[in-house]
């Protein structure tokens, strides 16, 4: 009998490198559903949200994973490394808004759940972006890694985490990488508009929603058709590093593109999230860092792309 191969990703990793804004008062979701691509006014208690934060041109100033712990107390998971300009910034857009925003991330301990951890409390898959709670934690489903399901633990500090052995911050950030969705740090601020990370297909920009900063500059990018960059995944052997240069042998001069998340792969050498020109990608001759420069290979997305809303 040929025993099924172990999972890739097994354990519980903490996420040292995630922090946490909350957003409390009576207009904490009417304020964020008019700074962000996702539709908070609708965002129910049992479910969360990939969401982006944008400046008037479009970029993405910050990722978040946002949900309600309460009818009036959203929290919003995201890069530690940016989550002091991003809440300055969008501080800024309180004016009179019944809403209080603070750096909640002392407040709160995050660990990523998958294999054997995932299961002993959750005992089943759900869907990407369900929101359980458990003893006093909130559960949210994260976009496989894969076929492999991974989830976000949020509790408030001190509570214990789910018991599973320890898996690498490493191991967790490939996962990561193989969901096929980026998370904003600080060496891709300002880098995107949120369709170049294939945001509007895996649940990050909703084209129903009322005004956001940067709403006309991304409806006109989907309906318009005047998209040439998107997200792919490759490999390669050489490690890549966010913010780094993909280039073309056929345009040696122009970078074709940046990596936006990249981890060591569990078989050896680096895999990555790559913003890209789709001209490029279907030439299939990517070089990191120069023309010359080692190659990477695309691998298939998790995902379809969206085609029509």
């Amino acid at each position: 009998m040929i025993e099924d191969p172990p999972p890739l990703l097994n354990g519980v990793a903490t996420l040292s490198h995630l922090g946490v804004i909350r957003v409390e008062g009576d207009d904490a979701a009417r304020f964020l559903q008019g700074q962000l691509t996702q539709d908070f006014a609708l965002l129910g208690l049992s479910e969360a949200r990939l969401s982006a934060f944008c400046s008037a041109k479009g970029r993405m100033q910050a990722s978040f994973i946002g949900f309600k712990r309460g009818p009036t107390d959203i929290l919003l998971v995201c890069s530690r490394d940016i989550l002091a300009a991003t809440l300055k910034r969008l501080s800024m857009f309180v004016l009179r808004a019944k809403a209080r925003l603070t750096d909640a991330s002392h407040e709160f301990g995050l660990a990523g759940l998958a294999g054997i951890a995932l299961e002993s409390i959750a005992g089943r898959v759900h869907s990407t972006m369900e929101k359980i709670d458990f003893n006093g934690g909130n559960l949210i489903w994260l976009p496989p890694a894969g076929t492999e399901p991974r989830a976000l633990w949020i509790a408030p500090a001190g509570v214990p985490f789910p018991p599973g052995p320890a898996m690498a911050q490493e191991r967790w950030l490939w996962g990561d990488v193989a969901s096929g969705v980026a998370t904003v740090t600080a060496p891709i601020v300002d880098a995107f508009v949120p369709q170049m990370l294939n945001y509007e297909s895996v649940g990050g920009v909703n084209f129903k929603k009322g005004c956001y900063p940067g709403q006309e500059v991304i409806a006109r990018s989907q309906f318009r058709g005047i998209l040439k960059r998107r997200a792919y995944q490759v490999h390669g052997e050489a490690p890549m590093h966010v913010g780094q240069e993909i280039f073309t042998t056929t345009d040696p001069e122009q970078p074709c593109g940046l990596v936006a998340q990249s981890a060591p792969a569990p078989s050896g050498g680096h895999d990555a999230i790559v913003s890209i020109q789709v001209s490029a990608a279907e030439s299939g001759d990517l070089h990191l860092g120069s023309a010359l420069g080692p190659g990477v290979r695309l691998l298939p997305l998790p995902y379809p792309l969206l085609a029509d809303i």
